[in-house]
């Protein structure tokens, strides 16, 4: 299913991935991909970068996972390889390998033309140019996260990267941790939430048998009776087979994957998607969607990084979604901290979402 999602929108130019790929700075093409999985391969996740000559680099991404299992595959166990090096184990392995020419659409060549243009108007010009004077053009990385039957996570990813970057350059998309992850674990199930207990007072005692109030007593003296404060959060998720109840002291498998999509070096230097796994996975009672709105949300970690750079560069703008299993239970989880990102979901039920904005939309 990945596969076909991922290859159908890298063969798609209005996207920012295969054939529809922005230009570097020299007028080429460099393309980047990536797969993780939560478990069943040794590898786990592979990155493909420097790409100028594959058609669809998601495939590349999978040979290079799924070959280990068969002696490496001629990888030699590598996690990430690039450039020409990996092209020819791209045509040992049969992958279709195309010309230069495949990846050209006018639409990116005029974007690159056009950035090239106002930045050396910019360097003439000791006027500082405003964010409303620089045309949106949308990031357009592609980004699959997928639990199939036997309770396995898989996220794909593939881009182009950044419109006029500088030849050589590596994105978060190929770099496990940054614009990608799945991870698996075997933890305590959660229980309710916790009660505080606070040590009964002499005047408190008193003022419950003044007011006739035994449960009073009885609860400053039993924990199991005393109030508790929930500090459940309301993260934005979408969450399937409600009648899941963890039940205490059990050990359950806990699985998440993410991918990401927006200002890359932003996701590296946060580390963003591994970051927001460790927040559900070492964090008491976090949820994956409460670690991704730390990071990715409004005024999360990667907007703060950007500190007086925010809302100037693009900086620190960017968006995740991700797929949380705990037990039998599933959820969708997604957040942004910028206009809007495109993304698309079918539920357990198989209806199928689109949305782009943060609200529901109403008929």
């Amino acid at each position: 299913m990945w596969l076909h999602a991922v290859t159908l929108l890298e063969d798609n130019p209005r996207f920012n991935a295969g054939k529809g790929a922005v230009f570097t700075r020299d007028g080429a093409n460099e393309l980047e991909s990536s797969i993780m999985v939560s478990n069943g391969y040794r590898k786990r996740g592979v990155g493909c970068m420097m790409l100028r000559h594959v058609r669809n680099p998601i495939k590349l991404a999978r040979e290079m996972l799924t070959r280990e299992e068969e002696n490496g595959g001629g990888t030699q166990g590598h996690c990430q390889l690039s450039g020409e090096p990996l092209e020819h184990l791209a045509e040992a392995w049969g992958l279709e390998l195309v010309s230069p020419d495949y990846f050209w659409t006018k639409k990116r060549w005029d974007e690159h033309m056009r950035g090239l243009a106002e930045e050396e108007q910019e360097q003439s010009s000791s006027k500082t140019p405003s964010i409303e004077e620089h045309e949106y053009l949308p990031q357009g990385t592609v980004g699959c996260v997928v639990l199939d039957s036997s309770g396995m996570l898989c996220v794909a990813t593939s881009t182009g990267g950044l419109t006029n970057k500088l030849s050589g350059r590596i994105g978060d998309t190929p770099t496990l941790g940054a614009g990608f992850w799945a991870e698996e674990w075997i933890e305590e199930s959660r229980s309710t939430p916790q009660m505080l207990y606070q040590p009964p007072t002499a005047a408190s005692q008193l003022e419950s048998i003044s007011r006739g109030d035994l449960i009073g007593i009885l609860a400053e003296c039993l924990p199991a009776l005393a109030p508790y404060v929930s500090t459940a959060g309301q993260p934005q998720m979408y969450t399937y087979d409600n009648h899941y109840t963890p039940t205490q002291g059990k050990q359950i498998r806990h699985a998440v994957a993410m991918s990401g999509t927006g200002n890359g070096d932003t996701f590296l230097r946060t580390n963003a998607v591994r970051t927001a796994a460790a927040i559900s996975r070492f964090s008491p009672h976090a949820s994956l969607a409460s670690g991704v709105t730390q990071i990715a949300g409004p005024d999360g970690e990667m907007q703060r990084s950007a500190s007086d750079r925010w809302g100037n560069t693009g900086e620190g703008e960017g968006g995740i979604i991700g797929i949380e299993l705990v037990g039998q239970k599933a959820e969708v989880v997604w957040d942004f901290n910028c206009g809007g990102m495109f993304r698309a979901w079918v539920d357990d039920r198989g209806s199928e979402k689109f949305m782009v904005f943060k609200g529901e939309y109403t008929e």
